[in-house]
């Protein structure tokens, strides 16, 4: 592992080869300036990364047990919010005080959440934008949603993960006020996936003239907890987050979406429970995002009955 911030070429560990994960291990793997190492449960032989610029087979060195780990430069923790916990293991193999953690997860509380499991490191909020369909354990398809595909704080810990991706098709940019792109992604998040989720269908759903007055009304409440929590919006906050959604391909998928057409479990608390969560911190009425909420709970619950 390195002892200074200026390696040229680092140890990069991935934990979770998934939509997410996947996109990010396959474009270090094919920029091929560092040692990148995925941290699965199965084994796979070779990884094939989907993307516009061309499908790239690589090589990519596995590791299933996380009492095999040794610590890194960098941990890219890419699994759901309710599997951070599980990934405790790798976690505590893999930090030291000089590894930087960058949690590649959805929610507006990145560092509370990782930060007690990683030994000292320094915990690296990532927001995420690019979008990734894992197709099997070994291959994913990446496609880029928007003018940039993840986001950083506009600090030394941020430019260092911008600078670890230099070299490949993500385009990481900065910001200053990370707080309130983190809440405008989640709103992004509190329609896209809970309405995809329930309905089975893709973003597609999200054009009807009905589905948007929903998207609204959650929307409003959303944007009314998140300014008691101190984001920082612009009055008209719900159109410029429609406006986003439709610059969105109908044919993408959501991640609670794709996990429900495969019987997973659901990313529900860190997006509609931590949006009802604030709500209630404030006292403010949400009843939308409750009736969401007490859906997706219902899913999960049957999720789990089953395995």
């Amino acid at each position: 592992m390195a002892s200074g911030a200026q390696k040229s070429r680092l140890s990069i560990a991935v934990v979770g080869l998934g939509s997410v994960g996947g996109g990010a291990a396959g474009s270090l793997a094919a920029a091929g300036r560092h040692d990148i190492l995925a941290c699965t449960r199965q084994p796979i032989a070779r990884f094939t990364l989907e993307r516009a610029e061309g499908t790239v087979e690589l090589p990519l060195p596995v590791l299933t047990d996380p009492a095999q780990a040794k610590p890194v430069d960098w941990v890219l923790l890419c699994t759901k919010t309710h599997q951070t916990a599980a990934a405790a293991s790798w976690l505590a193999r893999l930090c030291a005080p000089a590894t930087r953690v960058a949690v590649m997860q959805n929610g507006i509380d990145h560092v509370a959440r990782v930060a007690p499991l990683a030994g000292g490191a320094t915990i690296v909020p990532v927001l995420v934008y690019y979008n990734g369909e894992r197709l099997a354990p070994d291959r994913v398809r990446l496609r880029h949603a928007g003018s940039y595909d993840a986001v950083v704080a506009d600090d030394e810990p941020g430019r260092a993960f911008v600078d670890l991706f230099e070299g490949t098709p993500l385009r990481i940019v900065r910001s200053d006020d990370f707080a309130t792109l983190a809440w405008r992604k989640l709103l992004i998040n509190a329609v896209a996936n809970p309405i995809t989720a329930l309905t089975m269908q893709r973003q597609a759903v999200l054009r009807r003239p009905d589905v948007q007055e929903l998207c609204r009304g959650i929307l409003g409440e959303a944007i009314a907890a998140a300014r008691a929590e101190g984001a920082r919006f612009a009055e008209d906050e719900i159109a410029r987050t429609i406006a986003t959604l439709f610059n969105f391909s109908g044919e993408l998928g959501t991640s609670m979406y794709f996990d429900r057409l495969a019987g997973r479990r659901l990313e529900v608390e860190a997006l509609t429970g931590a949006i009802v969560a604030a709500g209630e911190r404030h006292g403010i009425a949400m009843p939308l995002n409750r009736a969401l909420l007490t859906l997706l709970r219902a899913i999960n619950d049957a999720t789990a009955a089953k395995a």
